[in-house]
């Protein structure tokens, strides 16, 4: 299904309306709210620059109003598969369905701070970093640490720290509150209008939610820049940490990825090479992976799954819905 943005211009204009109309969430049981309106293309005729998200009449793809498309063998409350070289989509499945998108939150709070942030900038990690929610992923910073922002990076998306994800939000803006309002507006310059951020790191909140095409919007920004590809692709990494109040606490930390494509417990698809993604998982979230990927023809493809019920299957899901690029 071709889906360019001008030339299929009814699903398009969820866009736009959504900048125009734009509501929150007060569930935990996450209610879909696209709307579709009938004014189909007059609706894009506004002079209101700001209405319009940024880059939107780029080459985007829009999938239809509750379509299911190419779904089998994938398990999950909400996926997609996108390429980004042809403007198509290639499966769909709830894709505008809000979902608690657990530490695959990281990727925006990755694009911003490399947007926003001197890589070679000390970063001191802020007492609020020290997170004790049960079972919050960590990157072993202690309060007073002192690194690079580029190592902080590594940090949030190679353990998925959700100390770090704070670290950065204090350094990016003063504080988590701040950091949560330029994700937003981050978020709706790219046309991510249904997804809403409450925290740099994906812990639950009721009010902190995306929708798997808002994610393809969001991870295709991302994947724009060689320095998100970079941190976003690897398996482990080494970085030393100064703790200037007590210097017995300076120390080499050694960071490894939880993604299992990485370190090699699951195979993925035939023909395809994985160039960077991010996983996640809270309860309410289920197993969360995004992945950028090419083929041996070079194409690039997003694909996303959110919230699949079990670890193992979410991969098994993910090789089965990246291979179905090369059906």
């Amino acid at each position: 299904m071709k889906c360019n943005i001008m030339g299929r211009f009814l699903p398009a204009v969820i866009i736009l309306s959504a900048a125009i109309g734009f509501s929150g969430c007060a569930k935990p049981e996450l209610e879909n709210t696209y709307v579709f309106p009938k004014e189909g293309l007059l609706s894009l005729m506004t002079d209101d620059s700001a209405l319009r998200p940024s880059g939107f009449a780029a080459k985007l793809c829009v999938p239809m109003e509750d379509a299911d498309l190419n779904t089998e063998n994938v398990n999950a409350k909400a996926f997609g598969l996108f390429s980004l070289d042809d403007a198509e989509v290639l499966s769909q499945h709830n894709v505008y369905e809000k979902v608690y998108p657990a530490s695959t939150t990281k990727i925006l709070t990755c694009l911003i701070a490399l947007e926003r942030g001197d890589l070679d900038e000390i970063v001191r990690v802020p007492d609020e970093s020290n997170i004790t929610v049960s079972g919050s992923s960590m990157a072993d910073l202690q309060p007073g640490d002192e690194l690079p922002l580029r190592d902080l990076l590594y940090g949030l998306m190679v353990p998925s720290g959700n100390d770090a994800a704070v670290a950065i939000a204090h350094h990016i803006s003063g504080d988590v509150e701040g950091f949560a309002s330029v994700m937003n507006s981050r978020a709706k310059q790219l046309g991510a209008t249904h997804s809403h951020f409450m925290n740099p790191h994906g812990l639950p909140d009721e009010e902190h939610y995306v929708t798997v095409y808002d994610m393809y919007l969001i991870f295709k920004e991302a994947m724009k820049n060689k320095e998100f590809q970079k941190i976003a692709r690897t398996a482990e990494y080494t970085c030393h940490v100064e703790h200037p109040s007590d210097t017995s606490k300076s120390r080499d930390v050694t960071w490894t990825s939880g993604n299992a494509f990485y370190n090699g417990k699951f195979s993925f698809a035939d023909n395809m090479e994985i160039l960077c993604g991010k996983t996640g998982h809270t309860n309410a979230a289920g197993f969360c992976l995004v992945l950028g990927e090419k083929d041996a023809a070079g194409k690039q493809y997003v694909s996303i799954i959110m919230n699949s019920p079990i670890y193992e299957q979410m991969y098994v899901s993910m090789r089965n819905l990246a291979a179905k690029s090369q059906q």
